[in-house]
């Protein structure tokens, strides 16, 4: 039997709190999760694989830093961006921001930065 049909914009309404990260769907050994953003995360990288953000509402501010300084990327409606393996990196938000991220299953939300107040396990939609 296949996955029922899932609206990204009504899992995003029980996301109750910002930076849980829920899974909308699996593909292959990939998720695609609903996360609500607002004000600053961790610095953090995950060195063993990308990271695709690609943002439904507001606007999402990522810092990066590493061997050729530092840059910020600001991503509105309809952006997509990807933060390269081994990128250090913090997103923020200074209002509500809605988006999906694409990453392997079992991903750590803060990558490196296990054992941050913003460490999440990835939630399932009800």
């Amino acid at each position: 039997m296949p996955d029922p049909v899932r609206n990204v914009h009504a899992a995003l309404e029980h996301i109750a709190h910002p930076w849980q990260p829920h899974r909308v769907a699996s593909v292959n050994n990939y998720d695609l999760k609903a996360v609500k953003l607002l004000g600053e995360f961790v610095w953090h990288k995950h060195d063993d694989t990308d990271e695709l953000f690609y943002v439904l509402s507001g606007l999402l501010r990522i810092d990066m830093r590493g061997h050729s300084g530092e840059m910020t990327v600001e991503l509105g409606p309809g952006d997509v961006y990807v933060v390269p393996r081994g990128v250090e990196h913090r997103p923020r938000a200074q209002e509500m921001v809605t988006a999906l991220l694409f990453e392997p299953s079992g991903v750590v939300n803060t990558g490196n930065a296990v054992g941050s107040t913003l460490t999440s396990a990835v939630h399932e939609l009800k």
